[in-house]
């Protein structure tokens, strides 16, 4: 069986229903760099400790990179010292779609984007970080843009 990804996985999600956001890959090759295309079309994962995003500590809203859907917001992002943004919950369970990934040799729980399907990266639970959900979003920095509160 193929690896999942959103641009083999085209514009249904795991329920059946469409993302909302749908683009050809064309389209998504003209509107992003190839490493933004590389991560959120090719389920890719940046370099640890590389992205923007690992240590700021800025506030606002984290956007999705792919269709600027908001995803999650500062104050529910934690240093995990893990090399990649952390967050303990996004910003509403809405705003992401959980997927079974059996990649690596290992069962993850990979994070999308609920309006266009863009990979952000995995959620983990009970690794027994002190936040209110004992769970850790390990978003890509190059899957996200940022917003300011301030802006």
């Amino acid at each position: 069986m193929a690896h999942s990804t959103p641009a083999s996985d085209g514009p249904t999600r795991p329920d059946g229903s469409n993302y909302p956001v749908v683009r050809s890959e064309q389209d998504w090759h003209d509107l992003l760099s190839p490493e933004e295309y590389r991560v959120l079309r090719g389920a890719g994962t940046e370099p640890a400790f590389t992205g923007r995003f690992t240590d700021s500590h800025a506030v606002g809203v984290y956007r999705c990179r792919g269709c600027a859907a908001e995803l999650f917001r500062s104050d529910a992002k934690f240093d995990s010292h893990c090399g990649w943004p952390s967050f303990f919950t996004p910003l509403a369970a809405e705003a992401v779609v959980l997927l079974e990934d059996r990649t690596l040799g290992m069962v993850r729980t990979e994070v999308r984007c609920a309006s266009c399907g863009g990979h952000l990266g995995h959620v983990f639970a009970g690794e027994g970080y002190p936040t209110p959900t004992d769970q850790r979003y390990c978003i890509n920095s190059v899957s996200m843009s940022f917003e300011a509160a301030d802006s």
